[in-house]
């Protein structure tokens, strides 16, 4: 589904990735774990196209959509949902309106229809005409799914969406997000550094440690993995 080949980037000069090669499976929910500054969004932002490595090929679904400091295929073209950290909802929009936005940009036909298929998907059907701040936590995380969702990507790239969520809630929202790939026929990335919430949900698990693959496997080859950094990293 996405290869990333021989691909370096960097900020103000400071490599952040060198020479990274990986494969992220189709129909897969897989994770980036690692520590802050461990380069798993940079990752998610040349995957969605928001940066432009420095060097080195990116493929998806066979097609090179970002070579050599190029952009070949631009990020609105990718057919790639994106949940920021922060969510990046709009405040002064309603719940409805949030989740319209894209389908009316796109200029979409039955958007009433759309979302309120998603709002109630996620129970969120009594909350349309209120406004993110009248939200709790959790029920900001889903809008946020929502409003990515609606427009039918094939990949959704998730960055730490459950930082600022307490342990109750986290659970809650980690049994959606597993669900998320059968329900929707999505290729998921979630960016973690938490290695409970990736054994929670992911099917592949990719450690990462200053901008370098430490290890790449399913959940048990990670939890048996007699690489240094990993066993140290797991115990944290």
């Amino acid at each position: 589904m996405i290869k990333l080949k021989n691909i370096a980037h960097a900020y103000a000069d400071k490599y952040v990735l060198n020479n990274l090669n990986i494969n992220f499976e189709a129909d897969k929910l897989t994770c980036l774990l690692g520590s802050s500054g461990s380069g798993k969004t940079s990752i998610l932002r040349l995957i969605a196209g928001l940066e432009i490595p420095e060097k080195g090929q990116i493929i998806i679904e066979n097609k090179i959509v970002t070579e050599n400091k190029q952009i070949i295929i631009p990020s609105h073209k990718r057919n790639i949902g994106y949940i920021f950290q922060d969510l990046a909802l709009w405040p002064h929009f309603t719940i409805y309106k949030n989740i319209a936005f894209g389908l009316n940009e796109r200029k979409e036909k039955n958007v009433k229809e759309k979302v309120f298929k998603m709002l109630e998907f996620f129970d969120l059907q009594n909350q349309a005409e209120k406004y993110p701040h009248q939200l709790s936590g959790g029920q900001k995380q889903l809008v946020a799914i929502s409003r990515s969702l609606v427009l039918k990507p094939k990949i959704l790239l998730m960055d730490e969406p459950l930082a600022s969520l307490d342990v109750k809630l986290k659970r809650k929202i980690l049994e959606h997000i597993k669900n998320l790939r059968r329900n929707f026929n999505l290729s998921i990335i979630y960016v973690t550094h938490d290695h409970k919430e990736a054994f929670a949900i992911a099917d592949n698990i990719v450690v990462l440690n200053e901008g370098k693959i430490e290890e790449n496997g399913t959940l048990e080859q990670i939890k048996n993995s007699e690489n240094k950094f990993v066993k140290y990293f797991l115990e944290y």
